[in-house]
């Protein structure tokens, strides 16, 4: 009797436990997707302190990953990595790239990287596609804001599969974060470590609550989004065509960033 009591309060536990995001996903096959960053960091929807030369607003190169529940890039309300406080504070790649693939090699969470170039200015597009595994449909990804102490925008553990298919296009808004790993408040704050660490946390028109911070804007509600992504599914008579872009002007992809 103690140990079928003990089974059906261990087996009524674990039926209550959160199932991952990925585990209701019963796509037969993978998915291939065209991914399109687009900034929105103009100097008329974010007039503050916008940066115009030494260096002018523009964005890192793109870096993501295509995964399962059980590997997290970033998170809100959580410290950033080492590689993504070398990523968010200099643009530097090679510390995230290596806890990536760590993390593919122990418990097999990662399917696949992608990157896209550098945007250098703060509008303008840049693209890539990734491909998606049934076991691994979350798609994560970071963008540092040039020039700033530690901020980026990006997405966390997002689903592209609904049950037994895949999203054909997704759209979403990103807002700016702080990695919590520097304490400047402008964008050309110099570099000032923060001790201890603090949590990644999502920059608002009021916070951090300060009037030195490049994004308050106190009699705004919410800020405007600073850039976009899209994800489109590539349909397979399109394999191996390039997609076309959304319909923006061409922009170099050469990153100036005194600080990397």
């Amino acid at each position: 009797k103690v140990i079928w009591t003990v089974l059906v309060t261990v087996l009524g536990f674990a039926s209550s436990l959160p199932v991952g995001d990925d585990s209701l996903c019963t796509a037969e096959e993978l998915a291939k997707y065209k991914i399109i960053f687009t900034g929105k960091w103009s100097q008329i929807a974010f007039p503050k302190q916008y940066p115009l030369y030494r260096p002018p607003a523009q964005w890192s190169s793109l870096l993501g990953v295509t995964h399962s529940s059980d590997y997290s890039m970033w998170k809100k309300n959580e410290y950033a990595s080492n590689g993504v406080r070398d990523f968010a504070e200099k643009g530097e790649a090679w510390a995230l790239m290596k806890e990536i693939e760590e993390a593919g090699e122990k418990i097999q969470s990662v399917h696949g990287i992608f990157s896209a170039p550098a945007i250098s200015s703060g509008t303008g597009q840049t693209s890539t596609e990734l491909e998606a595994h049934p076991r691994h449909p979350l798609v994560s990804f970071v963008v540092r804001i040039v020039p700033s102490p530690d901020w980026f925008v990006g997405i966390d553990s997002l689903n592209l599969c609904e049950g037994d298919h895949w999203m054909e296009e997704v759209s979403v808004d990103l807002f700016p974060y702080d990695a919590g790993t520097d304490s400047g408040f402008t964008f050309s704050s110099p570099n000032f470590a923060t001790i201890p660490q603090d949590t990644v946390t999502e920059i608002t028109c009021s916070s951090p609550s300060h009037p030195a911070n490049s994004f308050y804007y106190p009699k705004l509600k919410i800020l405007p989004p600073i850039a976009q992504v899209t994800m489109v599914k590539i349909k397979k008579s399109q394999l191996g065509l390039s997609a076309p872009f959304i319909n923006l002007p061409a922009k170099s992809n050469e990153i100036i960033d005194s600080v990397s």
